[in-house]
């Protein structure tokens, strides 16, 4: 079984939502911040949202407003709550674990899962 597990996307239209969850067969209690990031194609895959073991959460610039991102260790996943889908959202989307809000004791895992592609079209 893959440890991390991306589920949720899917096809939507403008201004619709999407909500996209993340399993880590191995917990999230032990680490201090998850990420959601997302790749489009041609693109560098870049980190939209992250929320640590205390609940501090940060977003993109492109997405503040509109993602939310939350988690449940006892579910050992987090979510991303997506409004107001555009266009630009497009992506294949994937969970890890984030070293930017807080870099001390950080070990991102070396498998990615297999992401689940959002699709925001008309």
């Amino acid at each position: 079984q893959a440890q991390l597990v991306e589920s949720g996307g899917g096809l939507v239209q403008p201004g619709g939502s999407l909500t996209l969850s993340c399993t880590n067969s191995r917990g999230i209690s032990s680490i201090k911040t998850m990420g959601w990031y997302r790749q489009a194609p041609g693109e560098q895959r870049e980190l939209v949202a992250a929320i640590t073991y205390d609940g501090r959460t940060n977003y993109a610039d492109s997405v503040k407003g509109r993602f939310t991102v939350s988690r449940d260790s006892a579910k050992k996943s987090i979510y991303l709550q997506m409004n107001s889908l555009k266009s630009e959202d497009t992506a294949v989307y994937y969970c890890n674990a984030d070293c930017v809000m807080i870099i001390e004791g950080c070990n991102p895992i070396n498998q990615w899962g297999q992401g689940t592609l959002v699709t925001v079209s008309s």
